[in-house]
């Protein structure tokens, strides 16, 4: 396991806004059974008992989440979520080899009614939209860049399956095992900040288990990696 459950490293904390970067194997929200969660361990550390995640992340996806440490910001970042106002950036390594370029990923999302831990593409579904860089070709593998406009259950673990492109270790969407667990991080986030008006750019450092991916100098990905600064660790 490349990332210790019981804590997290602070990428922005101001009274306002905190962003985490959470490990793998850690629950957003606590289930009840007692399990650590990263709302408890912001809360801990904060001392803010109204902390509470803008987003949430799958527990064995990696990166950023953002949290809200004063309820009266919560109104304006609901609504920079709905209207597109906050940007998340993610990579993975997903199976077979995808071409240059850009494209979109538009297929609504719903959820499967044979099995209640998948969401599927349904014509029934929400309304779901993915944009999609590939980066990099390692081996019989990409790794790719993703844009959410939507914020749907698994969407970029639906919409990569869906293409035949499914995430490396994603067990529940048959991406290729993995022994390095789900090869998915939330990397980055832009955003205006709802109190101070500043604009924010967050993004946590690379992540550990992408740190052996090699590829020819030159590839996209060298120069994502090489701008990534380490995180702020205010607070």
């Amino acid at each position: 396991m490349f990332d210790a459950v019981d804590t997290f490293v602070t990428v922005w904390h101001d009274g306002w806004l905190l962003a985490a970067d959470k490990p793998a194997g850690l629950l957003v929200h606590g289930d009840g059974t007692g399990a650590a969660s990263l709302t408890g361990l912001v809360r801990t550390r904060t001392g803010v008992a109204c902390a509470q995640p803008v987003q949430r992340l799958d527990v064995e996806t990696t990166g950023l989440v953002l949290f809200s440490l004063d309820k009266a910001v919560q109104p304006a970042l609901d609504t920079a979520i709905a209207t597109g106002g906050i940007r998340k950036r993610y990579i993975a390594l997903v199976a077979g080899r995808i071409a240059r370029g850009e494209r979109t990923i538009e297929a609504a999302i719903g959820r499967d009614r044979h099995d209640a831990r998948r969401m599927r593409i349904s014509k029934t579904g929400k309304p779901s939209v993915t944009i999609l860089r590939p980066l990099g070709v390692f081996d019989n593998a990409t790794l790719v860049e993703l844009e959410l406009k939507t914020g749907r259950r698994h969407q970029i673990r639906v919409h990569m399956a869906a293409i035949g492109h499914p995430v490396v270790g994603d067990a529940l969407y048959r991406g290729p095992a993995s022994a390095r667990g789900l090869m998915l991080h939330a990397l980055e986030e832009r955003l205006v900040h709802p109190v101070t008006g500043e604009e924010l750019l967050l993004r946590t450092a690379w992540p550990e288990r992408f740190a052996n991916l090699d590829a020819p100098q030159g590839h996209d990905w060298y120069i994502l990696k090489s701008s990534m600064t380490r995180p702020d660790e205010r607070g």
